[in-house]
């Protein structure tokens, strides 16, 4: 493939072949391209000086002919309970969070796949922000590299799982949501398992369908709240055009396709979900295909609009689906003080 990079262009949108083929075409030997290839990647190079196996004159002339459109952390914060917060500056100037999870055993990379959101969520502090872009797969893959980092410097231990769970939809970022997967996993990359990724969602069964087809590795959650369709309906608007009975179809063709289990991210609120109906409709709909469901703490944003239910009705939720035979976990918030926890995205900083 004899294809001539564009000048001025950021080097990481070209694959390894192009880079290669880019060398030759300048009278020099193919490897060069490997090697820039393992600094933008592997090595996570945010300038062309830093890749010191190549000539000056090479840096010279890659560094005059292209860029690399690396994030900043702009700011970072670090709660009480040790999670930290980056405000991550793209190159043209827009700004996104994510976040890093700390416990006993682990770190979690929370990761932003849009600037903004177009889902609507009424209890999310993310959908309140316009969307502006999608982010491109590398921007996407320097804030795990960025986390991967801070993992190592306050833990000493590199990131163990990554949740795309962040601002923005990733399911409408398609595309580079699977590139920066495919760079994550990869050996030439971060060589994380995708095992070890988890990619959250409103639900959009025809995405869903895709993923299966294409086979990919990696885990899937749903943020249900509700198996109820008037109750979905009325805080995610998305089940108005994709409701609970076409999201469940999806989900049996992911669970027929691949064999993995889905997971149901649930917050129960005060006067909105905290009835046995609800409990009940709940329990049916994890029957129809093998879940496990997580119990979200709530993290309230400015209006106060929804409440955290009682802890009474977390515990009958619990009893209920565990007698059902229904995994169920509980995750408390992390990062609160901060506004870092779950539905708090929403560049305060």
């Amino acid at each position: 493939m004899n294809l001539v990079l564009k000048m001025n262009k950021d080097i990481r949108a070209y694959t390894k072949e192009q880079l290669r083929d880019f060398f030759v075409a300048k009278g020099q030997q193919a490897f060069r391209g490997n090697q820039v290839y393992e600094w933008l990647w592997k090595k996570s190079a945010h300038t062309f000086d830093e890749m010191t196996n190549l000539s000056k004159e090479t840096r010279a002339f890659l560094d005059a002919n292209f860029v690399i459109n690396h994030i900043a952390v702009d700011n970072m914060q670090r709660s009480n309970d040790g999670t930290v917060k980056n405000a991550v500056r793209l190159f043209d100037g827009l700004v996104v969070e994510s976040v890093l999870i700390p416990t006993d055993s682990r770190t979690t990379a929370c990761i932003s796949s849009q600037v903004g959101c177009t889902m609507g969520c009424t209890f999310c502090a993310t959908a309140r922000l316009k969307k502006q872009r999608n982010l491109n797969p590398d921007e996407i893959y320097d804030q795990v590299a960025a986390i991967n980092k801070e993992s190592e410097l306050y833990y000493g231990h590199k990131l163990s799982n990554i949740v795309f769970m962040g601002m923005g939809e990733p399911l409408l970022n398609y595309e580079n949501v699977m590139k920066s997967i495919d760079m994550i996993t990869s050996d030439e990359g971060l060589a994380m398992s995708p095992r070890r990724i988890t990619l959250s969602t409103v639900g959009i069964p025809k995405m869903i369908k895709r993923m299966a087809d294409e086979g990919v590795k990696f885990n899937l959650a749903v943020s249900l709240h509700s198996a109820i369709d008037k109750v979905r309906s009325a805080m995610m608007p998305v089940n108005i055009s994709n409701n609970l009975e076409e999201l469940m179809t999806s989900l049996q063709y992911w669970h027929d396709k691949t064999g993995n289990r889905i997971t149901f991210e649930y917050i129960i609120w005060k006067g909105i979900n905290d009835t046995q109906k609800d409990i009940t409709a709940l329990i049916a709909y994890c029957k129809r295909v093998p879940v496990k469901v997580n119990l979200i703490e709530y993290n309230p944003i400015d209006d106060g609009e929804f409440q955290q239910a009682a802890q009474a009705i977390t515990d009958k939720y619990i009893t209920e689906l565990e007698r059902n035979h229904i995994i169920v976990n509980v995750r408390r918030s992390r990062g609160k003080d901060i506004d870092a926890a779950c539905g708090q995205l929403a560049n305060k900083s």
